[in-house]
């Protein structure tokens, strides 16, 4: 096995790739996370508990999924050199059962490990994490093939994965920071009104915070909204397309120098009946955890 790629070598290398791209990666980013504000602001307004309202979520976060996607083809045709035009963004519609009814699994997978303590949760999470990526790569795969030849091939890389998500945080809490803000000053206002009230010992915190307005500092609610989701659009601009393109250096160094080696795709459809067998026979086990 050939030695793990440093982090920071892959940064400086991924950003490097993306100065040189036909498309620029922070327009390439407006857009895709442009649609995702415009998206969020139509559940908003069709806001409620009611069946539009749900409609909406659903197929929001469905879209979303989608654009997730072309936007990933978008970062793998950076790194290999190759022009992506800004209809790419929307590629991921060609396969869209697939890549949905992967999302489905993952999340269903991830969510009955979680099921047993928050740590095979995350264990799981990470797993799962080329999935995609493989199913990007080869549509024809199917979905199960595509969790399978990632569970493979996070092995030994589910710690370096978690240690680039780390090293994004900083980032991440700063495109969040007028949401902790406003999820502050929210719970300043409705402590207020809770002191205020004769008999605020035995008043309900949670219905007050229900019942207050959730205008504050005399901006409106869909204002506030708006400047959330647009500062986390603008931060969005400075790290998103370099964290999944080493994202994606990990996935290919992962794909060279793990179990399944650089055929990894052939390999694994030339062995799943073998796979199947032992499998049948009791003694697999829960996975590989590391």
């Amino acid at each position: 096995m050939t030695e793990r790629p440093k982090r920071s070598v892959l940064k400086k290398q991924a950003a490097e790739l993306l100065s040189g791209a036909r498309v620029s990666p922070k327009k390439m980013t407006a857009l895709y996370m442009g649609l995702g504000v415009i998206l969020n602001i139509i559940v908003y307004l069709g806001g409620g508990l009611n069946l539009i309202s749900t409609f909406l979520v659903v197929l929001t976060n469905l879209l979303l999924i989608i654009l997730d996607a072309g936007f990933t083809l978008y970062c793998m045709a950076v790194r290999r050199r190759e022009h992506a035009e800004y209809l790419i963004l929307f590629d991921g519609f060609s396969n869209v059962g697939k890549i949905i009814l992967l999302e489905i699994i993952k999340y269903i997978f991830i969510s009955l490990w979680s099921m047993l303590f928050i740590i095979p949760g995350v264990i799981a999470y990470y797993r799962y994490r080329f999935a995609l990526y493989y199913l990007l790569e080869d549509p024809d795969l199917g979905v199960m093939e595509a969790l399978e030849l990632s569970k493979r091939q996070t092995f030994g890389y589910k710690g370096p994965l978690f240690a680039l998500d780390f090293s994004y945080l900083g980032w991440a809490l700063l495109a969040g920071l007028p949401d902790i803000i406003y999820r502050v000053l929210i719970q300043r206002q409705a402590m207020i009104s809770l002191m205020s009230m004769p008999d605020y010992a035995y008043a309900d915190f949670q219905i007050i915070l229900d019942t207050i307005s959730p205008d504050v500092l005399g901006i409106p609610v869909l204002a506030w909204r708006m400047i959330i989701l647009l500062f986390a659009l603008l931060i969005s601009l400075f790290y998103l397309p370099n964290y999944r393109c080493v994202e994606l250096d990990y996935f290919d160094a992962a794909k060279s120098s793990g179990p399944l080696g650089k055929h990894d795709s052939v390999l694994w459809n030339q062995n799943s009946d073998d796979d199947d067998h032992h499998n049948s026979t009791g003694n697999s086990s829960f996975g590989d955890f590391y």
